[in-house]
């Protein structure tokens, strides 16, 4: 072996920062490959870039020229196709999305009225009279050329004899006529608690378009869930589906509604060894008032890091206290020091159990009250190394960007603006949008960032629309508000993607990038990523998803 910084242990190279590899470098002495790819532009993190790629026992064995002539070797040939990392979301509420994945309708990348309202008319034709028919979330009226919902009209039209209900994110749903009268729209009065009814001004008859997040649940609560089988099944097939576009792990950051008993399609799956994502969970409360018991209670009964490299209890978050939340930051909110003061007691009990926290913080005032809890905690348990975050960070001040450095702490960005600048414009300002949120000041302070969607229902699955929004910096109306600085370079906002998202499970000398002796996780691209024009990446798919060296999507495109 030429004089590399690399340790052959049981004739594998462990995972390391070792910036000095080449091309030709190889980690392995005497066994041989299980498979070799050839032929390709393979990214293996950090710049480096080689022609070959080896993978044997589930791990990266080899780079460069000499992963060729490593002896017993399945070959396959990538054609000269792009190869990355296998990509990580950072913030995926997948266990939730899982269970209704293959009876929802999915409108990533629709782009008008017209074909959204085709993809009504098709599951009608395929469903019995009476089915719902809805997709819930993951889009915005701003992706299509018509910069509008569907009407209730359109929807009659294309499924009059099916209930329909389409959510546009957490902004607000339609219903057709089939659908008000389902969910018993037309028989109530006034509106539900926290939500809308819009009602015609002459007749007061509901006219389908409700808002608000206890609308919602009103009329989802009507929608029958599937059973304990059909929810396994879909949960698989919304893998597949998220292994098309080059995913191989998933941090899913827990949310609301999240019991203990939500988790059994994943469990299930990974009893039976038939899980191909890899799973990490952040655990929520559940109820408003019972946050400290709920999450006390998995503190009490789990440990991080619990399971195997396919599933893993990670640590407390998204819903750590239900007073602590703001949402998309777009109201009046505060935080009491009742919440306060619980959120505190919550991170004190996380961190003696060493566990990290990750919490959902979209304002700076908000991000304020948290650092002084976690301050407050740190004085007795240090807080450095237990990989405690904040999710959206969107208001984030340099300020407490300087307390999140000195905590050691992490930014999990996603792409919820892609769909929601304009929105946040009305309320924070043309100005503000310049740094929402604040990249290059990330960056500057050299805090540890991931990346990720928080889909299904915030926004789209989508990891190619996340990078593109993170690189490009314009939101689906075709607007660019982010100023040119705080846009991330094609290859930061890859890493951020892959090792970065691993960070949050520890796993970033393990994960995230193919030098030797780390998962042989990775996707073959349609086109390539660092070349395409900038609004071709949203386009980009995988040819080929290997997780731990099994290849779990191929189109037949590469072998």
């Amino acid at each position: 072996m030429p004089g590399s910084a690399l340790s052959v242990v049981d004739g594998l190279a462990r995972p390391g920062s070792h910036p000095e590899l080449k091309e030709g470098f190889v980690a392995v002495s005497t066994k041989s490959a299980g498979t070799v790819y050839v032929n390709g532009r393979i990214w293996a993190g950090r710049g480096l870039e080689v022609p070959a790629l080896a993978v044997r026992d589930g791990r990266v064995l080899a780079l460069g020229e000499q992963a060729r002539e490593l002896a017993g070797a399945e070959v396959v040939d990538l054609r000269g196709r792009r190869v990355i990392p296998g990509l990580i979301d950072g913030h995926l509420h997948a266990a939730r999305a899982g269970a209704t994945w293959s009876a929802e309708l999915h409108w990533t990348g629709v782009p008008d009225v017209v074909a959204a309202l085709a993809t009504i008319e098709a599951a009608a034709r395929q469903r019995r009279p009476g089915e719902w028919i809805r997709a819930i979330g993951g889009w915005h009226p701003c992706q299509f050329a018509e910069s509008r919902e569907p009407t209730r009209a359109e929807l009659d039209a294309v499924a009059p004899d099916h209930p329909v209900y389409v959510q546009a994110l957490y902004e607000s749903a339609v219903l057709n006529t089939a659908g008000i009268r389902a969910t018993g729209l037309d028989g109530i009065d006034g509106d539900p608690p926290g939500g809308r009814v819009e009602r015609d001004p002459v007749t007061g008859a509901a006219t389908g378009r409700i808002e608000g997040m206890g609308a919602f649940t009103h009329c989802l609560d009507a929608i029958a869930p599937p059973g304990p089988v059909e929810q396994r099944r879909s949960t698989a097939a919304m893998f597949a589906d998220l292994h098309a576009s080059g995913l191989t792990g998933i941090v899913d950051p827990g949310g609301f509604g999240m019991a203990p008993e939500r988790y059994e399609p994943l469990f299930s799956l990974w009893r039976d060894r038939e899980l191909s994502m890899r799973m990490r969970l952040f655990l929520s409360a559940v109820d408003p008032g019972q946050e400290y018991a709920q999450l006390e209670s998995w503190l009490r009964h789990a440990h991080s890091r619990f399971g195997d490299d396919m599933l893993q209890f990670l640590g407390i978050g998204e819903v750590v206290h239900f007073g602590c939340h703001d949402f998309e930051g777009l109201t009046g909110f505060g935080i009491s020091e009742e919440s306060a003061a619980q959120l505190y007691d919550i991170s004190y009990a996380t961190a003696a159990r060493g566990w990290p926290m990750n919490i959902h913080a979209v304002l700076d005032s908000s991000i304020d009250v948290i650092l002084d809890c976690w301050e407050a905690v740190d004085k007795l348990i240090p807080l450095a190394g237990l990989r405690f975050s904040v999710s959206h960070a969107d208001r984030v001040s340099a300020r407490n960007l300087r307390r999140l450095r000195a905590l050691g702490a992490g930014v999990v960005l996603d792409d919820h603006q892609v769909f929601k600048a304009a929105a946040s414009e009305s309320v924070w300002g043309r100005a503000a949008m310049a740094t929402v949120p604040p990249v290059a000041d990330v960056l500057a302070e050299a805090i540890p960032l991931a990346a990720g969607t928080d889909a299904s229902r915030a926004s789209s699955y989508s990891p190619w629309l996340s990078l593109w929004w993170l690189v490009a910096g314009t939101s689906l109306d075709g607007v660019p508000r982010r100023s040119k600085e705080h846009l991330l370079s094609r290859e930061r906002a890859l890493e951020a993607y892959t090792e970065g998202s691993a960070w949050l499970s520890f796993e970033e000398s393990d994960r995230g990038h193919l030098r030797p002796g780390a998962r042989a996780d990775f996707a073959v691209l349609s086109e390539d990523y660092f070349s395409v024009p900038a609004e071709r990446i949203p386009a980009i798919s995988a040819e080929l998803t290997v997780v731990g060296g099994r290849v779990v999507h191929s189109t037949g495109a590469v072998g």
